[in-house]
């Protein structure tokens, strides 16, 4: 019933959404001589704050276009080169073909935990002058029919060892967040069949391989709940007239509440700072914290199987660390990776995934060679910041090109 609220609330304030468009339409006309007038300014700032506080957020564009490597331009093309109901796996094909040969294949596994691929632009850009890069496009569950069928964690893991096995050579595989469990998973079963399209190097970034280290308030909350709290609280069917229709989901407006209050005083406060950089006229600022929020805000539904297998296998029973984690009923044994090398990469300030949750990804993967395994810990980065931002630009992304040189 909640989903259902939710969409109507958005369809009742739609008019008064588009009312505000065009009053701030008319404060913000140049010909208006209170256009420039401190009232027509918060006028026409208050106008857009409410518009942006109302709207839905489509799914943004990666809009990546080009690279620089070694000071020249290089074009770069977008394409889809697999597909199937539950994801895309998008190329950032390069103009310079000679120049891609030569580089390491390397697929980006995105989180599947309610915002889009494209929360992962930066790391995109971070590394495409280094790598032929590759990421999972995951999609909205409310908009995939119930016809397509179910999708979870174990779906999840045939995926990406389908889209490793589509790059046609061994590459590398990266896991950001969420994944790093499900991305560990994938390159198990892929030893253990001793698959010759097992990747190089894996490289788990700020992800929950064992969450009873140094929980955070999130693993906290998950545990203390447990599974059945959650199936019975967040979990709802997607609404009509949605392509999902009867679909049972964990909605992402649900997810996106739950970020919100975990920073509420900063949001409100980046909302306040948005509000005062648009009636002082200060474009610039005012350009990057909707930037950020159009981001931010877009987020998409997770199928509730996906999701609640997720709660309990990773957040509850911790079934990696313990060696219970299981694929389709049969028990996996990540000490039979030998040959693939490991880096983690956790933030020193991450209030998601907590220090050395991470890391203890060295402690159950026994098989790799110490000479394979490293571990880096960047300073002064919360979770964003391990993948995202400054920092993930000058610090992070050469750590990882000189591993995957190091392991071709």
């Amino acid at each position: 019933m909640l989903y259902q609220i939710y969409e109507l609330n958005h369809a009742a304030v739609a008019p008064w959404r588009q009312v505000a468009e065009g009053a701030s339409a008319f404060w913000d006309n140049a010909s208006n001589p209170l256009s420039k007038s401190f009232v027509g300014r918060t006028a026409s700032a208050s106008l857009q704050l409410f518009e942006r506080l109302t709207r839905r957020y489509a799914k943004p564009a990666f809009g990546i276009t080009g690279t620089i490597i070694k000071g020249k331009d290089v074009a770069v093309h977008q394409e889809t080169i697999w597909q199937k109901p539950f994801c895309k796996l998008v190329h950032f094909r390069k103009g310079d073909e000679k120049l891609m040969k030569a580089q390491e294949k390397l697929l980006i596994v995105a989180p599947m935990s309610g915002h889009y691929a494209t929360l992962l632009r930066n790391t995109v850009e971070g590394l495409l002058p280094s790598h032929d890069v590759y990421i999972t496009d995951w999609s909205d569950a409310r908009t995939v029919p119930l016809s397509d069928g179910r999708f979870d964690l174990d779906d999840y893991t045939d995926y990406v060892i389908e889209m490793l096995q589509q790059l046609g050579e061994r590459a590398h595989v990266a896991a950001v967040c969420q994944p790093s469990v499900p991305v560990m998973a994938a390159v198990t079963l892929m030893a253990e069949r001793n698959d010759p399209l097992r990747p190089k190097s894996m490289i788990l970034m700020g992800g929950p391989i064992d969450t009873r280290v140094n929980p955070t308030a999130v693993n906290k909350l998950a545990e203390s709940k447990g599974v059945d709290w959650f199936r019975n609280n967040v979990i709802m069917p997607v609404p009509f007239p949605l392509p999902g229709m009867g679909r049972f989901v964990y909605p992402g407006f649900l997810q996106l509440t739950g970020f919100m209050t975990m920073n509420l005083d900063r949001h409100v406060a980046a909302h306040r700072d948005l509000f005062w950089h648009l009636v002082e006229g200060d474009g610039e600022s005012a350009e990057k914290q909707r930037d950020f929020y159009d981001e931010y805000m877009s987020v998409m539904d997770l199928t509730a199987e996906f999701y609640l297998q997720t709660v309990e296998r990773v957040f509850v029973h911790h079934d990696l660390p313990n060696g219970t984690y299981a694929y389709r009923g049969t028990t996996l044994h990540p000490e039979k990776i030998s040959d693939v090398a490991l880096l983690t990469v956790e933030g020193e300030r991450d209030d998601i995934s907590g220090v050395g949750q991470t890391e203890a990804a060295h402690s159950i993967l026994t098989g790799i060679p110490a000479a394979m395994k490293h571990h880096y810990l960047q300073k002064g980065v919360g979770h964003y910041g391990v993948f995202s931002g400054s920092r993930f630009r000058n610090e992070v992304v050469p750590v990882i090109a000189t591993f995957t040189a190091g392991h071709k």
